[in-house]
């Protein structure tokens, strides 16, 4: 890889890093673990001083960054400046300037939550320096790397950090179960790794007996208190995990898998009707994702019924449009919990009414 690596996904350097960084570079994006290893990544590769943004001046800073490396025996010293947003936003003219030169005795680190695309600073770092993007959930499909990508990297890069195997069936129960966050992934793939022996994989068995277990059925007795537009039950199992420590972020991809599946059924039932496919809401439901089980499927055919089909088409927006705001203006401690709880009573009293699909 050359030296400028212009714009690249954190999934992409951490697979197949570099022989050598640019003298720039923007690591942003809102997942932390990504930045983190992208960080430990640059460690390895020489002298690092880190500064926090919040709290260094661009005087100190322009210093710093002017002195050359007295270890590295002609490499570049790097100045990592964390947690940088508000000091970009105080010093942009100072930053643009530095960037601008060819050449520069350290390396420049920016750490940032999100950077601007139309920004000159962005703009610079494209065409002279390197972008590293950490983002990893659905709030900007333009930039999120898709499904496979998460899977390959989980499989790939999380796995070896643990000297384990993963198979691509345990990786997708694992992202259905936990979410996108790839701290909350590795834990878990560190946790599962004690209970391989040598040689083993991860599997899909394993994920649910470890993973889900105890709260996998929790979860289940969430989304079935829903569909029977039973509020007060769904909230005291939600309680119980919450209590438990499940973090809101992590629980809402596992009770929004469960009903997404009425929400696509319904819509791949409709566009049977459109198209005058003359097939059952049986073939429907297996689209979707239902188990082939005959009880199952008659299990969730009746609680569609009970759901009703016009609370069900909307299931999907609901579901799209409370992960946007958990990952945004809830992401927070109590208005995470306080979303998730408005969530379930919500859908539980757009259940309770239908009683025909």
């Amino acid at each position: 890889m050359v030296k400028r690596m212009t714009l690249i996904h954190a999934f992409e350097l951490l697979e197949k890093p570099p022989s050598s960084f640019a003298d720039a570079m923007a690591v942003f994006g809102n997942d932390t673990s990504l930045r983190s290893w992208v960080f430990q990544l640059l460690s390895n590769a020489g002298d690092v001083t880190q500064f926090d943004g919040e709290q260094v001046d661009w005087s100190d800073l322009r210093d710093e960054l002017a002195t050359a490396s007295l270890f590295d025996f002609g490499g570049k010293r790097t100045i990592l400046l964390r947690n940088a947003d508000k000091f970009v936003s105080s010093n942009r003219q100072q930053i643009e300037k530095h960037l601008a030169k060819s050449t520069t005795a350290s390396r420049f680190v920016l750490e940032l939550d999100s950077l601007a695309s139309n920004t000159r600073i962005y703009k610079t770092l494209l065409n002279q320096h390197a972008l590293v993007d950490c983002r990893v959930d659905d709030s900007n499909k333009g930039s999120s790397p898709s499904v496979a990508k998460r899977r390959s990297f989980l499989m790939g890069y999380v796995a070896r950090r643990h000297s384990t195997k993963l198979s691509r069936d345990a990786a997708d129960l694992l992202m259905q179960l936990v979410g996108d966050d790839c701290g909350i992934l590795e834990t878990e793939i560190a946790k599962l790794a004690l209970y391989c022996e040598p040689g083993q994989s991860i599997d899909q068995t394993l994920v649910e007996e470890v993973v889900a277990g105890w709260q996998g059925k929790t979860v289940w007795q969430i989304t079935d208190a829903i569909v029977d537009g039973n509020a007060a039950e769904a909230l005291r199992h939600l309680d119980k995990l919450l209590s438990g420590g499940q973090r809101p972020i992590a629980l809402l991809p596992q009770i929004a898998w469960s009903l997404r599946r009425f929400g696509m059924a319904t819509s791949v039932y409709e566009h049977f009707i459109r198209v005058g496919r003359q097939q059952q809401l049986e073939d429907a439901m297996s689209y979707a994702g239902f188990s082939h089980r005959q009880s199952d499927i008659q299990k969730g055919k009746k609680q569609l019924s009970r759901m009703g089909r016009e609370t069900a088409k909307q299931l999907l927006k609901w579901l799209l449009d409370a992960d946007l705001r958990l990952k945004g203006t809830h992401s927070k401690d109590g208005p995470d919990r306080l979303l998730l709880e408005n969530l379930v009573v919500r859908l539980a009293k757009e259940a309770a009414p239908k009683n025909t699909g």
